[in-house]
Parts: C-alpha cells; sequence; structure tokens
C-alpha cells in the first residue's frame, strides 16, 4: 500500500510537460505546384512551447509519449488542385484536398486528428505533387499540442 502512495504521488506532484506549437506557411502567395511531393514548412510560429515544432523543416517530433491532437488548413486558387496530408511517421493519417475548377476563384480546407504518440515519432504535412496553397495572410496553418501525457513518462517509479 505505501509504496502504491508512492507512485500516486509521485504521478500527481509530477512536473506535468507542457507541448503545444501553431505556426502558418507565409511565402507571399502562390506556393507550389511542384512536381513532387513536398513537406509543407510553417515558417511562421505563433507558439512553439517545448520546441517539439521545427519551422525550418516543418516536422513535429514528439518530446514525450502521450496524445496529442494534431490540425491543419489551408486556402488555395481554385485553378490548381490542392492536397494535403498529415503524416505520422512517414504514413499518412487524414487529409484534405479539393479538384481544379475553372469557376471555382477559392478552396478552402482542413482536417484534424488525434494521435498517440511515442518518444521521437514525426509529424508533419505533406504537399501532393502538382499541388498548391496560397501562404500569404495566414492563410495556411497547422497547429498541434499535448492532449495527455504518458503516465509512464512521468517519472521511472510506473516502469516494471
Amino acid at each position: 500500500v505505501t509504496q502504491n502512495r508512492n507512485v500516486l504521488d509521485v504521478l500527481f506532484y509530477a512536473e506535468k510537460t507542457i507541448v503545444a506549437f501553431s505556426a502558418a506557411a507565409e511565402y507571399g502567395g502562390a506556393y507550389g505546384p511542384f512536381n513532387k511531393e513536398t513537406v509543407l514548412v510553417y515558417n511562421k510560429l505563433f507558439a512553439n512551447v517545448g520546441n517539439a515544432y521545427c519551422n525550418s523543416t516543418g516536422v513535429f517530433a514528439a518530446p514525450v509519449a502521450g496524445v496529442y491532437c494534431f490540425i491543419f488548413s489551408y486556402h488555395a486558387g481554385g485553378h490548381e488542385i490542392a492536397k494535403l496530408t498529415l503524416i505520422k511517421n512517414g504514413d499518412s493519417v487524414v487529409m484534405t484536398s479539393d479538384h481544379k475548377t475553372g469557376a471555382d476563384g477559392a478552396d478552402n480546407g482542413g482536417n484534424a486528428a488525434v494521435l498517440e504518440l511515442k518518444r521521437g515519432d514525426q509529424v508533419y504535412v505533406r504537399m501532393a505533387a502538382c499541388s498548391h496553397v496560397w501562404a500569404a495572410g495566414c492563410h495556411v496553418t497547422f497547429s498541434g499540442f499535448l492532449v495527455s501525457q504518458s503516465p509512464a513518462e512521468h517519472c521511472n517509479v510506473c516502469e516494471n
């Protein structure tokens, strides 16, 4: 009982890790299309608590294991396709897209996902080949935050 109480005390009083970021892709206007898939680098940071998002590579690396929420959105002209995919460790998770239309002046889209990550897992947004976005005026954004840290990350007392 005493050992269980000690574990509970450590979990309750352990310093909680805070991880949150929000960024926009700012490139002065139309960005793309490119001949190949491209990691979309959100270079304008609004917040980067925990420094887990790199605004020079576009990659978020989980500093601790836990449940994270990611949200991404875009604005694009209707003259080209727009297709963005949220990627976890190289695998597609969710996407948002719009097809090329002649009459449609602009397109907007977005998506979100809650992911269970291990420490070091990488999450980023990939823009499809021949796709584009309007990267001006903070219309293209990517945000994420830690919802709940895995208990084993709080302390080593919890390990078996």
